[in-house]
């Protein structure tokens, strides 16, 4: 067995079992069906214990790589374009991933904790809360943002690859200018209405394609027109589907074909009950084209008018020259308390909290 534990490193041994395995199955040493090796085995070959290859094959199944089958053990439920004959059937799609969409506010974040942070930026500040920050947003919570996207969400990139905007449906707006009003962007069906309103208004013409349980149907994905799908893999509004593991991958094949682009709405998946976070298309795909949304709205309040778009590197200096003379929407003083709740570990804190609970009360 291949496997290797580094214990020299600060990733715990079942994160470095788990990202081995995972990429076994998406490089096809593990095929559709096949029986992953038992937890036993592979801790005794690792000198690790079987505790912690059950954490990893736990991960791999709440991903929908594969599923557990009681008295058998692990099997592979990851298909890729050679794992079948034309188009999976939906009603037997892999590993269902609908959550209940509750419609009620997450926990909110406490105040006291918020105003004592917005009292130390008044004072630690001082007038630079009233200067006009950069087109795309301060420097300084640029920066806290991509370090907090690399320590939490697998995403590398620089600061300068972050646009600020006020809200997601401004940066809707913004992709459009972007990419061009005449391309044919698709969206999910049924999905968040304002998606649809913001590409209505912009007069672009777009598709709504179809969700199984799974995510996008196979069929209407692959024969849509479009050149930008605009999706939310992470439960979906209001369906609440969430896409698996190997729906993620086909939307990166999709848009690996010709010149497409993927806009992946992140929104709520810090919140997610998984042990560990949320796998983005932003970090799985190679080709830089994903173009990569999240808002404050719920992590902090829907007071926050705040949203952050990541930018593939290719497609920052397009941005500079065509929308480089946008101004940041948000006010500096928001985008210094949001540098400080991210920076001192706040707002991830925050995070935790709420995930902790909710993996109680689920």
């Amino acid at each position: 067995m291949k496997y290797i534990i580094d214990e020299k490193t600060k990733k715990p041994a079942y994160l470095q079992l788990y990202h081995q395995l995972r990429e076994d199955i998406t490089g096809g040493v593990y095929s559709y069906g096949e029986k992953l090796p038992s937890k036993r085995l592979v801790a005794d070959e690792l000198g690790v214990s079987v505790i912690t290859v059950e954490h990893a094959y736990a991960l791999l199944c709440e991903e929908g790589y594969v599923e557990a089958r009681e008295r058998s053990g692990y099997f592979v439920i990851f298909r890729s374009d050679e794992d079948f004959l034309g188009f999976p059937n939906e009603s037997e799609a892999t590993q269902s991933r609908v959550l209940p969409h509750s419609a009620g506010e997450t926990e909110a974040f406490p105040f006291s904790v918020l105003a004592k942070v917005m009292r130390r930026v008044i004072s630690d500040y001082g007038e630079a809360i009233l200067q006009r920050g950069e087109n795309s947003g301060c420097e300084i919570l640029r920066s806290a943002i991509a370090h907090y996207l690399a320590r939490s969400r697998g995403i590398t990139v620089s600061p300068r690859q972050i646009i600020i905007g006020s809200g997601a449906e401004y940066l809707y707006g913004l992709v459009v200018e972007l990419l061009g009003r005449n391309r044919i962007y698709a969206i999910e069906a049924p999905s968040y209405e304002k998606i649809e309103q913001v590409y209505r208004a912009a007069d672009v013409s777009y598709e709504s394609l179809p969700l199984s349980k799974d995510g996008i149907e196979s069929k209407a994905l692959s024969k849509t027109r479009a050149e930008v799908l605009h999706i939310t893999p992470y439960r979906s509004f209001p369906s609440g589907v969430t896409a698996s593991a190997s729906k993620r991958y086909e939307y990166i094949r999709w848009a690996n074909r010709g010149e497409r682009y993927i806009v992946e709405d992140d929104f709520e998946s810090e919140f997610s009950v998984s042990t560990k976070s949320e796998e983005t298309l932003f970090s799985l795909s190679t080709e830089e084209n994903v173009i990569y949304i999240n808002t404050f709205s719920k992590t902090l309040s829907s007071a926050f008018r705040a949203g952050y778009m990541v930018l593939p590197e290719r497609l920052v200096p397009l941005f500079e020259e065509k929308l480089g003379f946008y101004s940041c929407t948000v006010p500096t003083f928001e985008q210094f308390v949001l540098s400080e709740l991210i920076s001192k570990g706040d707002f991830e804190r925050h995070i935790n909290r709420v995930r902790r609970k909710k993996r109680r009360e689920g």
